[in-house]
């Protein structure tokens, strides 16, 4: 520990903590029959007449961490080649793999997206080419091998978004507009940003729709354990009524922490694969914008580390007060500022205080706490905002919790169990 901490830090005792199952609703489409489902949907029309023999089709595959994305990637290749057309895979993603091409196919790898995997070429470039005009004179791009394919399905979840609200959030609209605008057009869709977020994606989206060959639209929705819930196709004219209504059953089918405040949150991992702001603002209440709300309220987050499938980007890392040389040794400060100056926001990409280790790191964040009972603190700790299942609550909730019918009590109240280095022995996934 910092000789200049350490004695401040020293005085603080951390309170006994408790693991819980959250119960969540469970929909889900087996991963097993993901290639028959998306085969049966596709078959129907009026999708299975605008994929034509001879055509050449570019399948979007974005930069989240989406459920069975390789299986549903892989499927949508599969009917198009059944229907004698050429796929090809065009890694929308807007600024992340560090705005380069090879970094955007290295994501796709890491996902199980690959040439040998999927059965068809994968066509990376950052070269854009213009479609249109929006109806306040902006220019509309898209990726060029996208725009000069003979047809473009878009495969993507449909999710609620970490720093707006609207009829459109992370979905269909915005895998076209941010995802395949590459770094420019996810640039110019930002330039005004987040305020009018809601706005422009889908005005922005429309000129796609209008001017781009999108086919249709396959997308999937999550239920609160990461697994595939629904996946439905839409077909592009009615992409506009149709997304809202996914993007509330999305929020229905959300994780969260079934508590409602705390005094500190312990987040295990951070990370582009989470969320991207890291950790799903959704969740952890860790908004970089005014323009959305939620998640659980608390006084102040702690981080422990960065996931290795996240490749250093750990933007979201900034809304900590605390977190630790271990995180901060994984960033990739590169991948994070191109991210966050495409999106307006450098927030997310500051450096908190670091300690050396876990136990530091959270006596750090429970030092800065004010107004709270300093014998019975309120601790929430979670794996990451993504996988809330199993997650751990210090001993002020335990009466409660008990006869919480959301809970399952999976353990007796007890000390955190630190290694000699003072990191967490235990994970919690």
């Amino acid at each position: 520990m910092r000789a200049s901490s350490s004695a401040i830090l020293e005085k603080i005792q951390l309170p006994r903590m408790f693991r819980v199952r959250q119960i969540f609703s469970r929909p889900q489409i087996d991963t097993s029959d993901i290639p028959a489902h998306i085969q049966d949907i596709l078959s129907k029309e009026p999708f299975c007449t605008k994929v034509k023999p001879g055509m050449r089709i570019a399948i979007t595959a974005g930069s989240r961490g989406i459920a069975n994305v390789a299986i549903i990637t892989k499927a949508i290749a599969d009917f198009v080649k059944q229907k004698g057309a050429l796929p090809f895979i065009v890694p929308a993603m807007g600024s992340h793999g560090n705005a380069t091409a090879e970094g955007q196919v290295e994501i796709l790898a890491s996902y199980g997206i690959t040439e040998e995997s999927v059965g068809c070429p994968i066509l990376s470039s950052m070269e854009v080419k213009k479609i249109g005009v929006n109806e306040e004179g902006m220019d509309v791009v898209i990726d060029r091998n996208a725009a000069e394919a003979d047809g473009i399905i878009v495969s993507c979840r449909v999710k609620p978004h970490t720093s707006f609200r609207g009829r459109f959030e992370s979905g269909i609209m915005k895998m076209m507009t941010i995802g395949l605008g590459k770094q420019v057009g996810a640039e110019i869709c930002h330039k005004a940003g987040f305020k009018y977020m809601a706005k422009y994606v889908p005005m922005f989206g429309k000129v796609i729709l209008d001017n781009a060959p999108v086919l249709f639209a396959v997308a999937s929705i999550e239920n609160a354990f990461d697994e595939t819930a629904e996946i439905v196709a839409v077909d592009s004219k009615d992409v506009y009524e149709q997304e809202p209504v996914l993007l509330q059953r999305a929020f229905a089918n959300m994780p969260r922490i079934h508590e409602p405040s705390c005094d500190l949150l312990v987040v295990d991992q951070v990370g582009k694969f989470f969320s991207g702001d890291g950790m799903d603002p959704n969740v952890t209440g860790t908004f970089s914008t005014p323009y959305a709300s939620g998640g659980i309220e608390k006084q102040h987050v702690v981080v422990l580390d960065v996931s290795d499938n996240s490749h250093g980007n750990a933007m979201g890392i900034g809304h900590a007060i605390a977190t630790t040389e271990r995180a901060v040794k994984k960033l990739d400060l590169d991948a994070m500022y191109a991210n966050g100056i495409t999106c307006k926001l450098l927030n997310g990409c500051r450096i908190p205080a670091y300690m050396e280790c876990d136990r530091d790191a959270i006596k750090m964040g429970l030092a800065l706490c004010v107004d709270f009972d300093e014998n019975n603190p309120r601790i929430v700790r979670i794996p990451n905002s993504l996988h809330l299942e199993h997650i751990m609550l210090s001993e002020a909730y335990y009466s409660a919790a008990k006869n919480n019918p959301k809970y399952v009590i999976e353990s007796e109240p007890e000390q955190l169990v630190f290694d000699s280095n003072g990191n967490l022995k235990f994970d919690l996934d």
